[in-house]
């Protein structure tokens, strides 16, 4: 009768009961001392990373019936095992638990998604002439670094404006120990050239002295360094010098009016600002460094729509300086009940004193205005964006006739000339556009294939892919519980014909795979744009209607995968022959080219011209424009 009824109240109990007792059993043996705590489901995936003050009374929280939200309920339901780490503090609790959610992405965590590192400006301290260069990764070269910068475009631009005020060498030391003449930076004036000679060790560390002081904060006082130079060459008759330093002025006073910043005071800060609409959120990240806006960038964790934004930043905000140096103070919008915490905690990780702050009135808080009314903007952006493209994918799977709108799309394609440098390349879109860090390369390793074997190259290129999909993510799980492999696509676009999808099915055939659309994607008649044939298996190949926006996205995918494949091709023949794409213009010499590079900056500032602004170039036609044009911007 006893065990009947145990039997009983065993199929009666709840998930949450059932889940809630699985915790019980660990609480008896936790002490009451800060630590991590792990909640892990029945496959073993890790469900929730947290950390306490107290472990004991932090997990026997959860076994609580009433008070609970509707997702503790469900990870408490689904939770069939804990770990635990004891810590010394709640400080190390605290760094231990950004570490962890950064690298196991669990599932119920708010996780930063865009962990992409920050690149610094860096003068070299390693060799006797110093470089000026974009660095990124781990800070172990000697020298002194600036930053961080928002992206590798401000990074760019600001250190192309560099080298007009401080021209510094930008080569790298074997390039610099091998030169015998000055190269194209020295006659565009962005280099000094110190590696034959033409300048002094001694002049030019005063330049490198100058480039530290404008960095550092210390502008106006170089400026009235450089006009009293100027000065002092204008009463000596030496007009030519004078209008260098004049020059020189007007461009320093051209970015102080694009990039100053009215917080004299402050060395370095970040300002970090969330806004959530829709159950999302922006996360808007400025730095300003000694008076100067080194950019911002947008960020969007993922988070429960029960999350506030408190919550999220604080969340965000462990994540976000795990590994890299906080600097000493940083704003937010919205004040965080353990920012001294977290701010404790940082100051360890920096080896300095890092303070949470947020702002209530001034300048301070205009800055934390501005930060907040860009990410208002950048979410509202994102939402239309996400809107749009749902209806795209939705007119996808009606098109092709899959059961439900594809969530990952991988898109392939080849490029080559004649056979050489051969490369494959993949793309990826899904709910939210282009997803740009899932892009892949693949340099073509068989030398048995004939040159110019677009089928061959395809043949390599997924089976490649897939093989390894298959050993890495044989269940596929995912990502988003396994956190760094890599995803299954639900649908597969190659750039090609019936030929092209052919060689695909061959390869999902060899390896078992049955469960992912293959469609081919080819020009029309006279390769027309908008008569585009769409190839599936067991179906004959048809069109979609002219002006149709399904048409047009899958357009935009077929073009994405072929610039990108035409990129990765064109950097990999230009690296193998050591030369700039310039090079490769038909009727672009020496001459030309000087003039493109001192216009537009270099061979990717020429890329992204306009036709008319080649043109407006000194000694380009009409038809040399054209040519420059096209080239860039070739459809095969």
């Amino acid at each position: 009768m006893d065990q009947r009824a145990e039997s009983t109240d065993k199929e009666n109990e709840t998930p949450f009961r059932r889940g809630a007792t699985v915790i019980e059993r660990f609480l008896k043996n936790l002490p009451n001392s800060p630590g991590v705590y792990r909640m892990i489901d029945a496959t073993g995936q890790i469900l929730y990373v947290g950390k306490a003050k107290n472990l004991k009374k932090r997990v026997g929280a959860y076994v609580k019936m009433t008070g609970q939200s509707t997702r503790i309920m469900r990870m408490v339901s689904l939770t069939q095992s804990m770990e635990f780490v004891s810590t010394h503090t709640e400080v190390e609790a605290l760094l231990l638990e950004a570490n962890l959610i950064k690298n196991l992405k669990p599932r119920y965590n708010i996780i930063l998604r865009d962990d992409k590192s920050f690149p610094y400006i860096l003068i070299t301290g390693d060799h006797e002439w110093p470089q000026i260069t974009k660095h990124r990764g781990a800070r172990s070269r000697k020298g002194e670094y600036y930053g961080p910068f928002a992206s590798a475009g401000a990074v760019n631009e600001t250190l192309a404006t560099f080298q007009r005020l401080f021209p510094l060498r930008s080569c790298s030391d074997s390039e610099f120990q091998n030169r015998t003449r000055p190269c194209l930076q020295y006659q565009i004036k962005r280099c000094s050239g110190p590696c034959v000679g033409l300048i002094s060790r001694e002049d030019y560390l005063d330049v490198v002295d100058e480039a530290r002081s404008f960095l550092s904060g210390k502008s106006h006082m170089l400026q009235e360094k450089l006009a009293g130079r100027m000065q002092a060459a204008s009463d000596a008759l030496d007009f030519e010098q004078a209008a260098v330093l004049r020059d020189r002025l007007k461009a320093m006073a051209h970015i102080q009016s694009k990039q100053t910043i009215n917080l004299p005071t402050e060395e370095e800060v970040d300002v970090i600002a969330a806004h959530q609409e829709g159950g999302q959120t922006c996360v808007q990240v400025f730095f300003l460094r000694s008076g100067q806006n080194f950019g911002n960038r947008a960020h969007y964790p993922s988070h429960n729509r029960e999350d506030g934004p408190a919550e999220v930043l604080s969340a965000f905000i462990g994540q976000f300086y795990d590994g890299r140096s906080a600097p000493r103070r940083i704003w937010t919008s919205h004040e965080l009940e353990d920012a001294d915490l977290i701010g404790e905690a940082l100051s360890i990780a920096s080896d300095r004193v890092v303070k949470i702050e947020t702002p209530r009135r001034g300048a301070k808080r205009e800055m934390v205005e501005h930060a907040l009314l860009n990410a208002k903007g950048a979410l509202a952006r994102r939402m239309a964006e996400n809107a749009t493209q749902r209806r795209h994918l939705e007119g996808v799977a009606e098109a092709f006739g899959l059961g439900e709108p594809p969530m990952r799309i991988e898109v392939y394609d080849n490029s080559h000339i004649s056979g050489t440098h051969s490369v494959g390349a993949m793309v990826v879109a899904g709910p939210e556009g282009f997803e740009k860090k899932a892009y892949r390369k693949f340099n073509i390793k068989n030398t048995a294939l004939a040159p110019g074997d677009d089928y061959g190259m395809m043949r390599e290129v997924l089976t490649r892919r897939f093989a390894r999909l298959q050993k890495e993510d044989p269940d596929r799980a995912g990502p988003a519980v396994s956190g760094s492999r890599e995803q299954w696509p639900d649908l597969i676009l190659i750039d090609g014909g019936q030929g092209q999808l052919n060689v695909a099915e061959e390869v999902f055939e060899e390896l078992g795979i049955t469960d992912v659309a293959l469609v081919g994607i080819a020009k029309g008649p006279d390769r027309n744009a908008d008569r585009e044939r769409f190839f599936m298996t067991g179906k004959a190949p048809f069109s979609l209607p002219e002006k149709d926006p399904t048409l047009y996205f899958l357009q935009r995918l077929r073009d994405e995968v072929h610039h990108f494949a035409i990129s990765t091709h064109r950097a990999k023949r230009s690296r193998a022959i050591g030369r700039s794409p310039l090079d490769e213009i038909p009727g672009i010499g020496a001459k030309r080219k000087k003039a493109l590079l001192n216009r537009f900056g270099s061979a990717k500032g020429v890329e992204q011209a306009a036709l008319g602004d080649l043109q407006a170039v000194e000694g380009i036609s009409r038809a040399t424009a054209e040519t420059i044009y096209n080239f860039f911007h070739e459809e095969s």
